[in-house]
């Protein structure tokens, strides 16, 4: 990682869930009071197995200064598109840590309008420390919520597929139809949307 700033409210912002066919969008902001002394080999959080992203969950939520996601539902991303429910819970992640970090780290191409201080950085989760610890916080959220959305639509096995477009996950959109939290304008959903 070598996107690495001390002396700094700097903050690492990432989203979890821009591809599913199902469920929200979800974002997190890690806020850094400096760069930890001791760090966990933290990554891209889909380079990491669950088991790991779970680890690192935890060690995040006990050293970060503050942690904070923002969501957008389905419904937000069916009514806005993806790009900009993806902005909107980025925006209300920042919202939700109560704070102004000094520099706002964006994995991505596009700064926060709201946010002067940041900045996007290309291929972020991978590259920066705070942008990972960032990814980590929102896939595990979003997991999380799949995992409870699971157990209320258990025909599309979403604890296993998180909503993504697996082919386990489409042959039950044929067999049984879309759920409400489907995105219904997604290609993989629309198809099988009543008209």
């Amino acid at each position: 990682m070598s996107c690495r700033l001390t002396g700094l409210f700097v903050a690492g912002l990432d989203e979890a869930g821009r591809a599913p066919l199902a469920g929200p969008v979800v974002s997190s902001c890690v806020v850094w009071d400096g760069l930890p002394a001791l760090r966990e080999k933290v990554n891209d959080s889909k380079l990491l197995t669950e088991k790991q992203r779970d680890r690192f969950f935890s060690w995040i939520l006990e050293n970060a200064h503050k942690v904070a996601v923002g969501i957008a539902t389905h419904d937000e991303i069916e009514r806005l598109n993806i790009h900009f429910a993806t902005l909107l819970s980025m925006e209300r992640a920042v919202r939700n840590t109560n704070l102004q970090p000094d520099l706002l780290l964006i994995d991505g191409l596009f700064p926060l309008k709201c946010m002067p201080q940041s900045k996007p950085v290309v291929k972020g989760d991978r590259k920066c420390f705070y942008i990972a610890c960032a990814s980590i916080v929102a896939k595990v959220v979003r997991d999380h919520l799949m995992e409870i959305y699971d157990v209320r639509y258990p025909r599309y096995q979403w604890k296993k597929n998180k909503g993504y477009p697996t082919e386990e996950h489409r042959k039950a959109i044929q067999a049984f139809g879309i759920a409400p939290i489907h995105r219904k304008t997604f290609k993989g959903v629309r198809e099988y949307c009543d008209e």
